[in-house]
C-alpha cells in the first residue's frame, strides 16, 4: 500500500541504480484510463510515477502534451476526478506517485484542500513549475510539510550555481533537471548537455537529480544518467498512449526497453 511513500533515491556518488519516472498526462487516451496506466507503469519497473494534471494553457509542455492535455479535458479530466481515480487504486499502488501541473487549478481546488487531498490518494510529491520560489518559502511549504508532501523544483542550463543551490534547499525527493532550455519533448537528435550534467554533479546538493525533458529511448536514458541519479520520460511515453489503439502491450514493452 502506498501510505503517501516518500520519495527516496540513492544519495551516494550516483550510484549504479538509475531511477526510471515515467510520466502522462491523466485522462488519455480515455477518462477513466488512468488507473491501468498507473498500474502498467509499476508493473512494468519503472520507480516513480508523475502524472499531469490537465490544464488549458501548460506553457512548460511541447505540443505532444499540450495535445493531450487538451484532449483529457474534453473528456472531463478535473483534478476532483483525478483524486477519485487515484483513490480507488491506492491499496494496489507502493511506488511513489508525483502530480504535476500549474498553479491556477490548485489555487481554484484550493491549495491546502488539494494538499489533503493528495495525502488522501497516495501522493507523495508535487512539480509546479510556475509557483515562485519566494511564493513557495512564504506561504506554502508550512502547508506541504503539514500533509507530509515532496516538493520538487525544476533548474535548466541557463539556472546559475547559487540559484541552483537555492532550489535544492528548497526542494525534498529530487530535484528535477530540464535536460535544456525548451518545453517538453524536444525533438534534438542527442541531447548535448554534459558540460551542465558535469555541474550539477560537482555542486554538491542535497537532493539526487533526475533529468527530464527529450529522453526519448535507452540510449538517451543511459546517456543523461551517467552523472545523474534517474531520469523522467514523458512525451515518448504519451505518443504512445495517444497513437496506438493497443497501447498496453506498447506501452509495457517501452519501459521495459529503457530498464533492461
Amino acid at each position: 500500500m502506498n501510505n503517501n511513500t516518500s520519495i527516496k533515491l540513492p544519495t551516494s556518488n550516483f550510484g549504479p541504480e538509475k531511477k526510471l519516472n515515467i510520466y502522462f498526462t491523466a485522462g488519455i487516451p480515455k477518462l477513466k484510463d488512468t488507473t491501468e496506466i498507473l498500474k502498467l507503469i509499476q508493473y512494468s519497473g519503472a520507480d516513480y510515477i508523475e502524472i499531469g494534471m490537465p490544464y488549458s494553457d501548460p506553457v512548460a509542455d511541447g505540443p505532444v502534451i499540450q495535445k493531450a492535455h487538451e484532449i483529457a479535458l474534453k473528456k472531463g479530466m478535473t483534478i476532483a476526478e483525478l483524486f477519485s481515480q487515484l483513490k480507488s487504486v491506492k491499496s494496489e499502488m507502493n511506488i511513489p506517485i508525483i502530480l504535476m501541473g500549474y498553479i491556477n487549478p490548485v489555487l481554484s481546488f484550493g491549495f491546502e484542500n488539494f494538499c489533503k487531498e493528495c495525502k488522501d490518494s497516495g501522493v507523495s510529491g508535487l512539480i509546479i513549475p510556475d509557483l515562485p520560489a519566494v511564493e513557495f518559502e512564504k506561504n506554502y511549504r508550512i502547508i506541504l510539510e503539514k500533509y507530509s508532501l515532496n516538493f520538487i523544483f525544476l533548474v535548466t542550463p541557463e539556472t546559475s550555481d547559487e540559484r541552483i543551490k537555492y532550489l535544492d534547499s528548497l526542494s525534498s525527493g529530487f530535484l528535477y533537471a530540464v535536460s535544456s532550455s525548451s518545453t517538453t519533448g524536444n525533438n534534438a537528435k542527442e541531447i548535448n548537455n554534459e558540460e551542465y550534467l558535469n555541474r550539477l554533479a560537482n555542486l554538491g546538493l542535497k537532493n539526487p537529480v533526475m533529468i527530464g525533458f527529450g529522453i526519448k529511448n535507452k540510449s538517451d536514458f543511459d546517456k543523461v544518467t551517467k552523472k545523474a541519479d534517474g531520469g523522467i520520460i514523458g512525451t515518448a511515453f504519451v505518443n504512445i498512449l495517444l497513437n496506438n489503439e493497443d497501447w498496453a502491450e506498447k506501452a509495457e514493452s517501452f519501459i521495459r526497453s529503457i530498464i533492461n
